[in-house]
């Protein structure tokens, strides 16, 4: 016991030590001006350009998909508010361990839009080979783990590759774990598993909190009655920072000093983005059965992070109209091409559903294959929904029967 000894009765119900709430740090107001005190990081036209475009693609991406979504041409598809600025404090070859909502890391990575649409489609260039549901990306190129639909899964794990970074002579104090999750994922047991193995075996792990205000259709007033995310990592022995998760500036920041407190103490650290979900959850989510329609849009107007990075470039001369335009153009473009091109692509051999995942095929597998094929030899050939499924496969399903 390390704690002082006092005489007098005292209960505490807050980590600031004056029953205040935790202060979020933030840099640029909802102007885009650069509040009193704050610093503002050195970043050029260059790499404030390229956190914008990419700030801007999440948005044309997220639209193009859900149209095609509700045309039925994708089985899911959800996306979330951009994490630009925790991946441009990131370092490119750090494992990121996502939810569903970061897309924005692997594309500030380099990976393609053929790359996402092959992807969602489940065509036979994704590195997956189509055995994903939508938007559950994996890149190891990228350094970016496959997406788990079960909520909160990637936490502990995430604490297990920071340990692992650490025992690494070549990546220990260069690289850490970086795990993405929702305030809902908060609420699981696996959250405390990953945040208590990360504390008490000490490893370079970061925890990256999106409080967004809702789990699915849940408020977080209902989630937890504490002090958001951020009180719960002192209690871990955590350093802990909560940000403005609106003010790309402000994230870019807090993100990068926690990698360094990661990197430099070999310890994980947490920081907590507020931030609000303006859209629906998912394209099977209607979330105006649960919030007014005018809360919406009055965050949508009144706290919009693209909009609030782009009024800081334009007072820095770096941004107008005609940029807004052209990049609109530019980006609807390209997204759309690569749409129509993996509409057209093979979806992968159909032997692919019975490889890789074990060295060894089991026998249960085997027994499936093979009954499989058989069917296959059976009505393959001669049943009309069979043979136009076949003709939407890379080998029309040979490559199995042979």
């Amino acid at each position: 016991m390390h704690s002082p000894v006092v005489s007098k009765l005292a209960f505490f119900n807050s980590v600031t030590g004056d029953g205040s709430k935790i202060p979020s740090y933030r840099v640029l107001d909802v102007f885009g001006t650069p509040i009193e005190g704050a610093e503002v990081p050195e970043i050029n036209e260059r790499f404030a350009r390229r956190l914008y475009e990419n700030m801007q693609l999440l948005p044309t991406l997220d639209d193009i998909l859900c149209s095609g979504q509700r045309q039925g041409k994708i089985p899911f598809y959800a996306q979330e508010a951009t994490v630009i600025g925790s991946a441009a404090a990131l370092a490119d070859d750090d494992e990121v361990l996502s939810q569903y909502r970061e897309t924005g890391v692997l594309l500030w990575r380099g990976f393609t839009l053929d790359g996402i649409m092959a992807q969602v489609f489940g065509n036979h260039e994704d590195s997956g080979k189509g055995r994903q549901i939508a938007v559950h990306y994996g890149s190891k190129q990228h350094h970016f783990h496959p997406v788990s639909s079960p909520l909160a899964t990637q936490i502990p794990q995430a604490a297990g590759v920071g340990f692992a970074l650490k025992r690494d002579p070549a990546r220990r104090s260069k690289n850490v774990a970086c795990v993405f999750f929702g305030e809902g994922a908060a609420s699981e047991g696996d959250f405390h598993a990953g945040m208590l193995l990360a504390s008490t075996l000490p490893s370079p792990t970061l925890f990256l909190a999106r409080n967004n205000g809702f789990a699915i259709s849940t408020p977080n007033s209902q989630q937890f009655y504490g002090d958001g995310i951020s009180a719960r990592g002192p209690g871990y022995g955590v350093d802990t920072v909560c940000v403005d998760g609106n003010d790309v500036l402000a994230v870019m920041t807090a993100v990068k000093e926690a990698r360094k407190r990661c990197l430099e103490g070999g310890r994980a650290v947490l920081v907590e983005m507020m931030t609000y979900r303006v859209g629906h959850h998912s394209t099977s989510d209607d979330s105006y059965v649960y919030r007014e329609r005018q809360e919406v849009e009055d965050r949508k107007k009144n706290n919009n992070p693209i909009t609030r990075f782009r009024l800081f470039m334009e007072s820095r001369g770096w941004w107008n109209e005609t940029d807004e335009k052209e990049l609109a153009f530019r980006l609807r473009r390209d997204v759309i091409k690569a749409f129509k091109r993996a509409e057209t692509i093979k979806k992968p051999d159909l032997k692919d559903m019975f490889t890789d995942v074990y060295a060894e095929e089991p026998w249960n597998i085997k027994e499936q294959r093979e009954e499989l094929v058989a069917l296959l030899k059976k009505y393959g050939q001669v049943w009309e929904p069979w043979q136009n499924e076949l003709g939407t496969l890379k080998d029309g399903g040979k490559k199995l029967v042979d």
